[in-house]
């Protein structure tokens, strides 16, 4: 059986129900060979990583998934997102999402810009509708462009392919989990990517080549 790696989940250290080793927990019973746990952040709450990073260790000592530190700056100002990042890398998150300009949200227009542009920044989730221009700058910093399992957020999936495809963007399928039920299994994942519009080869390195990529260089 195929293990799945997801990149964008909550835990109750922002607005998810679960804590850090139940996630873990749930993630590796659906056959989850690593995660990112990337709460949401902002100027008022950088300081948590920490904190959280205690719960990642005492994971990675005892069972067989990799959990990693990330977070994800979320409805900040636009200015604010590269600095943010810079201190929750110092404070050890090794995966920055910013979380982009869904459909589903009042995010500030330039969000997506500012993420891209951040040399700081892995992972823009759920841009919503990128532009061709923030998806060149993703490319040329090696941002990663995500592909949302998420009700609401996915709505722009189609779009978000259409555009990155002819740039050459490296995509990511993962679902922004918040609760238990929005943990999915490979077989799920292929589906949401496939549904996307990738192609078979697009969703085989979108679940598998791409995030092993992007763990690899952390």
């Amino acid at each position: 059986m195929n293990k799945r790696i997801d990149l964008h989940m909550h835990t109750l250290f922002s607005d998810g129900e679960l804590l850090p080793s139940e996630l873990a927990r749930r993630a590796q019973n659906l056959n989850h060979e690593a995660i990112a746990i990337t709460d949401h952040i902002d100027a008022s709450n950088v300081e948590t990583l920490p904190q959280i990073q205690k719960a990642v260790d005492d994971i990675n000592e005892n069972w067989d998934i990799n959990v990693i530190l990330g977070a994800e700056i979320t409805h900040t100002p636009v200015k604010s997102i590269d600095k943010i990042a810079r201190k929750a890398r110092k404070l050890g998150a090794k995966i920055i999402v910013v979380h982009g300009e869904t459909l589903n949200e009042p995010v500030i227009e330039g969000t997506n810009l500012a993420g891209v542009k951040s040399k700081n920044v892995d992972i823009l989730a759920h841009p919503g509708l990128i532009t061709r221009e923030e998806a060149e700058i993703a490319l040329d910093n090696d941002v990663y462009i995500e592909i949302t399992a998420r009700n609401g957020h996915s709505i722009s999936n189609g779009h978000v392919v259409n555009v990155c495809r002819e740039v050459g963007n490296k995509f990511l399928i993962n679902t922004d989990t918040h609760s238990p039920d929005n943990i999915i299994t490979f077989e799920r994942s292929r589906i949401v990517g496939l549904g996307a519009g990738l192609t078979d080869d697009e969703v085989e390195k979108a679940i598998i080549d791409n995030p092993r990529e992007l763990i690899g260089r952390i």
